[in-house]
C-alpha cells in the first residue's frame, strides 16, 4: 500500500526528469527551513534558479492542484526561496514555476507552468 508520502516522492521524481528534459539543471529538492518547503531547486539554461512547486491530485473532488497554491502557500514559497538565497548568498536571478500532475503513470498529464506568481 503506498503513502501520500510515497506519493509525493515520485511526483517529484517525475516533475525532476521533465524538467531535466528541458535542459534544466537539478540543484536541490526538498529544501526546509522554518519558513517552509521548496520542493525542486533547478538551475535553467540563462543561469536563472528555478523554485518549484509539485503538486498531485489524483482527483478534482477537493479543488485542483492549481487551486492548492493559495496566496499564503505563494508567501511562505517566496519567504523560503529567500532565506535560501542569503544562505547560498547568491545573487542569481530568480522565478517560481509550478509542476502539475494529475496521473503518476501518464506523462502527458504533467502541466509545467513557468513563472507561475507573476
Amino acid at each position: 500500500m503506498s503513502t501520500k508520502g510515497d506519493h509525493g516522492r515520485k511526483a517529484e521524481l517525475l516533475a525532476r526528469q521533465l524538467l531535466e528534459a528541458q535542459q534544466l539543471k537539478f540543484i536541490d529538492s526538498n529544501y526546509h527551513c522554518r519558513f517552509g518547503e521548496i520542493d525542486l531547486i533547478m538551475l535553467d539554461k540563462n543561469n536563472t534558479l528555478v523554485f518549484v512547486e509539485v503538486r498531485y491530485r489524483k482527483n478534482q473532488q477537493f479543488g485542483g492542484a492549481i487551486e492548492s497554491i493559495t496566496h499564503s502557500k505563494q508567501n511562505k514559497l517566496r519567504l523560503t526561496a529567500s532565506h535560501y538565497l542569503q544562505k547560498k548568498n547568491s545573487n542569481k536571478n530568480a522565478r517560481f514555476d509550478v509542476v502539475l500532475l494529475s496521473s503518476l503513470s501518464d506523462t502527458s498529464q504533467i502541466n509545467w507552468i513557468k513563472s507561475a506568481f507573476e
